[in-house]
């Protein structure tokens, strides 16, 4: 192979995996690394979310697998910003919950998520995918994997401390020790 043929060459993304339970760190740390080496971060968990909050405005149950199969089909992994605070709302964290235990949800989504992986938008290095199963289901290739572990308390802290920030009226009707639970 000459010089120009390695210039040409097309190279493969960068794919890093970061698992872990909730409130691990598992975001923090992904947005970091993004952010550091140039990478798309997809959080897997707002893709669920994502669909929790088109469901609930198109009025579609959370137990229409067949309605649900197919938003989420057409979830778009473009780059294009969320809107947050709707998505880390208690009633779209119910409705993720509810469809993600859908087969046919979970295997467009996962897929969704591998194309991601597979081909970041243009501009990125790579990907980086936090969520749950990351490294063993979704990208078990994936060049660098990490699970992450913390504490129960660390994790209710982190979490208490990220509700007060979202939602600062919170603060009445939940403890520390609330979370914990």
């Amino acid at each position: 192979m000459t010089e120009t043929d390695y210039a040409r060459a097309e190279v493969a993304p960068v794919v890093v995996a970061i698992d872990g339970p909730a409130a691990s760190g598992k975001g923090t740390l992904a947005k970091a690394l993004a952010k550091h080496y140039n990478l798309f971060h997809l959080d897997t968990g707002m893709l669920y979310r994502t669909v929790g909050l088109k469901a609930l405005e198109k009025q579609i149950a959370t137990d229409n697998e067949d309605a649900l199969a197919e938003l989420a089909r057409v979830v778009l992994l473009d780059g294009t910003p969320l809107p947050m605070a709707q998505l880390r709302s208690d009633e779209v964290g119910q409705a993720a919950s509810q469809i993600s235990v859908l087969k046919r949800v979970r295997s467009a989504l996962s897929d969704a998520a591998r194309e991601c992986a597979a081909h970041p938008p243009p501009g990125y290095q790579g990907a980086i995918l936090d969520g749950r199963d990351v490294g063993t289901v979704l990208c078990p290739t994936a060049a660098a994997k990490m699970y992450l572990v913390a504490s129960p308390e660390a994790r209710a802290d982190r979490r208490y401390k990220e509700l007060l920030e979202r939602q600062p009226d919170t603060v009445n009707c939940t403890s520390y020790d609330q979370v914990l639970k």
